[in-house]
């Protein structure tokens, strides 16, 4: 029945500012557009919905990123979004083949990470959170060779 996911959705405050984060990561910008009308609004079950979004891709995989900035109706800001013990979708991970030198190179850009480097004993994974444009929980993972 389902072939394959196929995209992650984001609802972030500043487009920009969420797609220049992203492509620290690898990810390059595709396509985009402004979303408003009828068919949206039946979609997302929203009243008069006028929003921006932009597609990512990364290479080596064919999952993509959907990047959405509602201007009505105005989203909401939770403080609680980055707490990893909320109800809902609450990361998205990323595979690393060098996790150290992606913390080293992604910290050097400004990004903070919530520990160190930490190490699943059942499994051998690395793996390390941190927080992207609007407090979005993320992962970085590297699995051990096989």
């Amino acid at each position: 029945m389902i072939t394959r996911p196929d995209h992650v959705n984001i609802v972030v405050s500043d487009l920009k500012q969420s797609c220049d984060f992203f492509s620290l990561l690898g990810f390059t910008k595709g396509p985009g557009g402004r979303l408003s009308g009828v068919w949206i609004s039946e979609v997302v079950g929203l009243e008069n919905v006028d929003a921006d979004y932009v597609e990512l891709t990364h290479p080596g995989s064919r999952m993509r990123i959907e990047l959405i900035c509602y201007r009505s109706p105005v989203s909401g800001k939770s403080p609680d979004i980055g707490k990893a013990n909320r109800i809902g979708i609450r990361h998205i991970a990323f595979a690393v083949d060098n996790i150290e030198a992606t913390v080293e190179k992604l910290a050097a850009a400004g990004v903070r990470f919530d520990s160190g480097i930490q190490l699943y004993p059942a499994t051998g994974k690395k793996l390390v959170y941190f927080k992207g444009p609007d407090n979005i929980l993320l992962e970085l993972a590297e699995y051990p060779l096989k």
